[in-house]
């Protein structure tokens, strides 16, 4: 991930994560860092680990992936199928079809994405 996204790694936040109450303490590593690189969102799958009382005195946001990428696709279908697409291209083992990937992407819970994708789908 570091050298796909070099600014992605986030340091200096370790102070903070005794400080921070979550249902479940692993997660508050996560707090942390979205607290110390001044996110607006934390995107997981895990929402309930994440309540809006703890998230709000930090101005932090929970956001399920589907919703995330479903507003990137509105903001850039062109980029976000893409980077579908290439994800696509990295699957070599087995390969997938598009047909096949959009499936994966249903069956974790990205119904609004596949919506989506499925108009761009000659493109993937």
């Amino acid at each position: 991930m570091d050298r796909a996204v070099p600014d992605c790694l986030i340091s200096g936040h370790e102070g903070l994560i005794a400080q921070l109450n979550l249902p479940d303490e692993n997660d508050r590593h996560v707090l942390a860092a979205a607290i110390r690189a001044q996110a607006g969102v934390i995107v997981t799958f895990n929402s309930k680990d994440f309540p809006a009382a703890a998230l709000a005195p930090y101005n932090i946001e929970i956001q399920h992936p589907d919703e995330f990428i479903s507003h990137l696709f509105d903001l850039s279908p062109a980029q976000v199928t893409k980077a579908v697409r290439d994800q696509r291209a990295a699957l070599k083992s087995p390969p997938k079809s598009a047909r096949e990937l959009l499936d994966i992407l249903l069956t974790n819970g990205l119904a609004s994405t596949v919506a989506s994708l499925e108009t761009m789908i000659e493109l993937l």
